[in-house]
């Protein structure tokens, strides 16, 4: 039946995401949840919402919410826009400021729904390889562009471009909008939020699915420039103009309000972290750094799929990239709670007969 189809869709290649199975005591470190449930405090702000008032519409500018955010990051309202999860916002800023005559640029290795966006909106585009570390090098965008984008930390590297690094590269591009993607910032980065008075070509996204434990909700964000911000809300208010219910505005204004919470257990995931590494350093894997809440991590003597094939039949699952080729040895294994981890680890050490 496909020749009901929109043209467009016949070239697109869909974004795939970590898998979600239904097995029984399974340890899950492939899709980057955060190991520890949200908040108290969300839930029960989600309690308080379930009430008569669901046969309302929620509000759609979302303005309390967008209010706590500008309150958290030191911003004015008007320089934030909220959306159903990261990705709905990206896809807006993707639609609404990339999409220019000049290709975009983004990483080679990086969050493979750049891509896909770039296949809805038919935006052309241009991978910049990662040099041999896997480090973004900012002087290699230093080139006329339609648009520059990419994760930091990177994914599914793990690797954190510094402030100062970022604020070179927004020097020397001031013609065309920039786009950091700090789905993973709390874990270990600092926030180029800091740079967006400075910057007007400046977008910076935000998700609650991570650090604050919300990824079944659905909510994300993007701060910048006024100007920015309108033609984001230009694309939405023409797709859908009530992106959050009434359930995801309460419970991450809640989230965003518990400061203590966000606080101990990011610390708890960065601390798990620094275990995990060591302890995988110490079965003769190489881990690249990570300033998120995954590792990226390969074994010299080992072939990285035989490997998560042996975790999964032992129920520790973790992710593997087929593609590029340049990553094909390595997994990205998601930092989970304490115990997991040593799962993790004595799972290995069967695999390796150690």
């Amino acid at each position: 039946m496909s020749q009901y189809w929109s043209k467009v869709v016949h070239k697109l290649t869909p974004y795939v995401p970590g898998e979600q199975p239904k097995i029984n005591n399974l340890i899950k470190l492939n899709t980057n949840e955060n190991p520890y449930g949200p908040s108290p405090k969300v839930i029960a702000a989600l309690q308080n919402e379930a009430a008569d008032s669901l046969r309302l519409y929620p509000d759609p500018n979302s303005e309390a919410l967008k209010q706590v955010i500008a309150k958290y990051h030191g911003l004015n309202v008007s320089q934030v826009f909220v959306g159903n999860g990261s990705d709905e916002v990206l896809a807006h800023a993707f639609h609404a400021l990339l999409k220019h005559e000049k290709p975009i640029l983004f990483p080679d290795i990086t969050y493979s729904f750049y891509p896909v966006y770039c296949g809805l909106y038919e935006i052309a585009f241009e991978t910049v390889p990662l040099n041999d570390a896997f480090e973004i090098k900012v002087e290699d965008y230093f080139k006329a562009n339609g648009g520059i984008i990419f994760p930091n930390p990177n994914a599914p590297t793990g690797r954190l471009l510094a402030l100062s690094e970022i604020e070179c590269l927004l020097q020397n591009n001031s013609d065309s909008v920039v786009v950091i993607d700090e789905a993973y910032v709390d874990f270990g980065g600092e926030s180029a939020v800091a740079l967006i008075n400075l910057y007007p070509q400046l977008l910076v996204t935000h998700t609650l699915s991570k650090a604050r434990s919300l990824a079944g909700l659905r909510v994300g964000y993007a701060v910048g420039h006024p100007d920015l911000i309108e033609a984001l809300h230009r694309v939405k208010d023409s797709f859908n103009s009530y992106p959050l219910d009434r359930f995801a505005q309460a419970g991450a204004i809640a989230a965003i309000e518990d400061e203590a919470y966000f606080e101990e257990t990011r610390q708890c995931v960065i601390k798990t972290r620094k275990g995990l590494v060591n302890a995988l350093e110490g079965l003769g894997f190489e881990v690249l750094p990570s300033c998120a809440n995954f590792i990226f991590a390969r074994h010299p003597d080992y072939d990285a799929e035989a490997l998560a094939v042996s975790l999964r039949e032992q129920k520790v699952i973790i992710r593997h990239f087929k593609k590029p080729a340049r990553i094909a040895q390595f997994l990205r294994i998601t930092i989970g709670a304490e115990e997991e981890c040593q799962a993790l680890i004595a799972a290995l050490k069967n695999t390796l007969k150690m």
